[in-house]
């Protein structure tokens, strides 16, 4: 094959396992990282460097030159102790930056990665493409602009697909090693009922929706939301790790008001200490929002068919855990 192909985000999770999956396919890809990342795993793979910075714009061109199709991974995913200005300049300006080329250069397939997070918490679930948005934070408004953006690029003629991924999790990830860690000591701490609804998806599965939205011929212009077979409540969840993990487990609930006033106290009193705060208010929204989603438009348009339960990828994820002892 040779379609040559550029990922933004390569040394991410997400970006990691694309670029993994692509090379799988017979193609040699390119993946624009920022200087000082770590990428040495990537380049012994067979994958091209490209060094440069979605925030400044730099090496943007260079990498976009001469590429048929962009996987824009890359993104400010929920960084702390930076200005909120930070996530306009990395998920709008620098996502505009990459769109300038790609129109520039002739790019034919340019896959943007947003988040199910433009809809906020979802009043009537399960939400669909064409739920109304109702973005919750700096990160997802953020989010938004830039995907309505990558949008506006279709209109000028750039092949623009967009999907918007659930919760993604499995082996490699680290940001669920919060959940796994108290439920594997079997004393799980919750705020609220724990009836709020979760939606998650697979590593694999999800990079299957990513290629279908590059290799799909008619869907130019449509926005997709990739996810797992169906959701369950987060409790549900907190139990199915438990049982893989073969650990009996006592739920502890926590009333909602006090654990938002201590969310705000460790907001506003750490920083004067210059210490990260272990707990902020948005962290309470995984207890108290719902978020879950329906696929049908992904299955219908893209043939998109999730192939892991949530046991067997809880499962794959409790072992990779596991062998690096993290739990």
């Amino acid at each position: 094959m040779d379609e040559r192909v550029l990922v933004t985000g390569a040394t991410g999770f997400t970006g990691g396992h694309l670029i993994l999956r692509l090379i799988s396919m017979g193609l040699s890809p390119r993946a624009l990282v920022r200087r000082g990342s770590n990428y040495k795993g990537l380049e012994e793979k067979g994958c091209e460097i490209f060094l440069g910075d979605l925030a400044t714009g730099g090496g943007i061109d260079d990498a976009v030159n001469g590429v048929d199709k962009v996987y824009h991974i890359g993104a400010a995913f929920r960084v702390e102790g930076v200005p909120k200005q930070y996530f306009w300049d990395v998920n709008v300006e620098g996502t505009r930056k990459l769109l300038d080329a790609s129109l520039k250069y002739g790019v034919k397939r340019f896959v943007h990665c947003s988040t199910v997070g433009v809809h906020g918490e979802i009043k009537e679930p399960p939400a669909t493409e064409d739920t109304p948005f109702n973005p919750g934070d700096h990160y997802q408004q953020s989010k938004l602009e830039g995907e309505q953006l990558a949008l506006e690029y279709y209109k000028k003629g750039l092949g623009v697909v967009v999907f918007r991924p659930v919760g993604i999790y499995g082996p490699g990830d680290t940001r669920f090693l919060k959940l796994f860690k108290p439920i594997a000591k079997g004393r799980w701490f919750i705020v609220g009922t724990g009836e709020n609804l979760y939606h998650l998806t697979y590593i694999d599965d999800l990079v299957n929706g990513i290629i279908l939205c590059g290799v799909k011929e008619g869907i130019e212009g449509e926005v997709f939301i990739l996810g797992g077979e169906g959701y369950t409540t987060v409790c549900e969840l907190g139990f199915a790790i438990a049982d893989v993990l073969g650990v009996n487990l006592k739920v502890i609930k926590i009333p909602v008001f006090p654990a938002r006033v201590l969310a705000l106290l460790c907001e506003k009193l750490f920083p004067l200490l210059n210490l990260e705060p272990p707990l902020y208010r948005r962290r309470l929204d995984f207890f108290l929002k719902d978020r879950a989603f329906d696929i049908s438009k992904a299955r219908n348009r893209l043939d998109y068919k999730p192939r892991i339960p949530l046991d067997e990828g809880i499962r794959m994820t409790a072992d990779w855990y596991r062998g690096h002892g993290f739990i």
